[in-house]
Parts: structure tokens; C-alpha cells; sequence
């Protein structure tokens, strides 16, 4: 039987010729809506998507013949994972194909922060060449606390190992630990840590994690990092830290506001006081989600789920 692959979302396009190339029957649906989609879903057998839309339980219940759904990127959850693997669906993410661009983009934003180059670049811009203060700081000597030791907490230790540094990891996995991370409880880490970096799904435990309370925890005034996700952060109380001073910089790739396509930033027009903040705070730098965007994870991203797709049906 001819396996019948629906694409969501465009995609690099060696993942529809690779596909093609090992017999799948590739079709593809950019635009219609998620009802349109429901209607004919019954007739394949796969779906490849990034975050168009969120396939839940009216979805699923419609996709009578599916066997398997690739995301093409590192979280699933817009998926209802749950009720699919309760269908024998396969789920497919691909978290290896980005997860060097995302340690990478960390370290930049790491190191950005420190040595104030955005703040200075904008300052030269304007006609001013203020050396004091733009003094920057050196990140060797410092301990960095990453949160979540997966594949891309794991890629962010091994970038630090070039650093005089001491890197801890909590997850809620145990003996994660590696050569690049001391495994430690989320106490030590707050107790110690001068940077946090995270790099954790967006699930009922990490929602709005860090918070007022989580953020008071730390010991010291610390800086954060965030290319995980945008609704693992409380953002107004996020700027309340920054404000007093227990933060003392962020480097925010996501943000809490983004739409679940991450396509877009708001829901409405209306510009949260907290993002405010955000836009004018010299101690900030943000970026549009783009922390695994890059040329090559473009390429490998799809290259991880072909791999996969094929895996699972091209067994020898």
C-alpha cells in the first residue's frame, strides 16, 4: 500500500523529494483552513507540519487512517500527543536538526548582553561614543544553570566548554548529567547560578515557571536567557526582576505573547505594559524566534524527518 503524506507547512524541499524518491505519495495543503483539512484528513495516512495549527481531539477522531504525525521542529505541543499515541499514532520531532543553532543563538545572546554590543551599536548610530558605559562583563569565572537537559541543553553545555566556566543542569529526568553539565536539584542551581538558560517544552509544569517566586529563589542577581518557549516566563514579573535589579539582563528569542503559529507576536493590537518595557530595556535584547532558524537547521530539520519517516517504513 502506497503510504499517502499530507504537508501542512512548506518545508526545505528535500523533504518532499526525498519522500518521493523512497515511494511516498507527497501532497501538499498551505492554505486551507483547519475545518477544510479536517474534512479530507481521512485519507492519508501521514501529516508533516511545523505549527500551522493545533491537531487535537476533533482533528485526530477524523483522521480515520493515520499512522503518523512529523513536526518539523523540536516540540509537539500542538499536538494532542496523548490521545494520538492512545490511536497508535506515531508522533515524529526532529529537536536534533536545531539544536545547534539554538546553543548558538544563546551563546550570541549570552554574550551580546554582556559586552553591551547592541546598546553600544545603537548608541554609535546615534552619534554618541560612550566608552564607560558600555563596559561590559566576562562571562569566565561565572556558573551557568541551564533548565532542561535535552538536546538542546546538552548543545549549549558543550558551546560553554570553551569558557572558564561551571555549568549546572536541572531536569526532571535523572542522571542527565554529562563531561559538559553537573547534575544538580533546581535548589543548588538557584542557590548558585549567575545565568540561567533555558531550554524546556511548554507543558502544564513548565507554564509560566518562572515566575515571581521561582525568580526570588536565586540567590544572586542573575541573567536569563530564554529560547525555549514564550509562556514559560511570566513576563510582567519577568520586568518587576529586571526593574529591581534580580535580573540583570534577559535574552528573549520567544516571547509569551506569540500566537501558537509562532508566526505572529499578538493576538490583538493592544501592546502588554510588560512588553513595553521590554522594547525600551537596554539590559534586553529580543528576537523574533529565530533561535533554530538558521540556513542549516533549515536543512537538517527536514533531513532528521525524512530519516525518521523512512525509518519507520523502510525497515530492511
Amino acid at each position: 500500500m502506497a503510504i499517502k503524506i499530507l504537508h501542512i507547512d512548506s518545508n526545505h524541499p528535500l523533504l518532499w523529494e526525498q519522500l518521493q524518491e523512497a515511494g511516498f505519495l507527497n501532497f501538499e495543503d498551505f492554505k486551507s483552513s483547519k475545518e477544510e483539512v479536517e474534512a479530507k484528513i481521512h485519507e492519508y495516512h501521514g501529516i508533516v507540519i511545523r505549527s500551522r495549527f493545533k491537531i487535537d481531539k476533533t482533528f485526530l477522531d477524523k483522521a480515520t487512517q493515520l499512522q503518523f504525525i512529523a513536526r518539523v521542529g523540536a516540540g509537539l505541543e500542538s499536538i494532542d500527543c496523548a490521545y494520538a499515541m492512545s490511536k497508535n499514532i506515531t508522533l515524529i520531532a526532529a529537536p536534533e536538526g536545531n539544536r545547534n543553532a539554538v546553543a548558538e543563538h544563546s551563546l550570541g545572546m549570552i554574550l551580546s548582553l554582556f559586552n553591551k554590543l547592541n546598546q553600544a551599536d545603537n548608541e554609535i548610530r546615534s552619534g554618541h561614543w560612550n566608552r564607560e558605559s558600555n563596559r561590559g562583563y566576562e562571562l569566565d569565572g561565572r556558573t551557568v544553570g541551564i533548565i532542561g537537559y535535552g538536546n538542546m541543553g546538552k548543545s549549549f553545555a558543550k558551546k560553554l566548554s570553551g569558557f572558564d566556566v561551571e555549568v549546572l543542569c536541572y531536569d526532571i529526568q535523572d542522571n542527565v548529567g554529562d563531561a559538559h553539565a553537573k547534575q544538580v536539584s533546581l535548589a543548588e542551581l538557584q542557590q548558585k547560578a549567575d545565568l540561567l538558560s533555558l531550554h524546556i517544552p511548554w507543558t502544564p509544569e513548565t507554564n509560566k515557571m518562572v515566575d515571581k517566586a521561582f525568580i526570588d529563589a536565586f540567590a544572586k542577581p542573575f541573567w536569563i536567557i530564554n529560547t525555549s518557549r514564550g509562556k514559560n516566563i511570566v513576563t510582567a514579573d519577568l520586568v518587576s526582576a529586571l526593574q529591581s535589579g534580580q535580573i540583570l539582563g534577559a535574552g528573549l528569542d520567544v516571547l509569551e505573547y506569540e500566537k501558537a503559529s509562532f508566526e505572529t507576536l499578538f493576538n490583538d493590537k493592544n501592546t502588554p505594559e510588560a512588553f513595553q518595557y521590554l522594547l525600551n530595556a537596554k539590559n534586553v535584547i529580543l528576537s523574533p524566534h529565530i533561535a533554530g532558524w538558521t540556513f542549516e537547521s533549515h536543512e537538517r530539520l527536514a533531513q532528521v524527518i525524512v530519516d525518521k519517516i523512512k525509518a519507520k517504513y523502510l525497515k530492511a
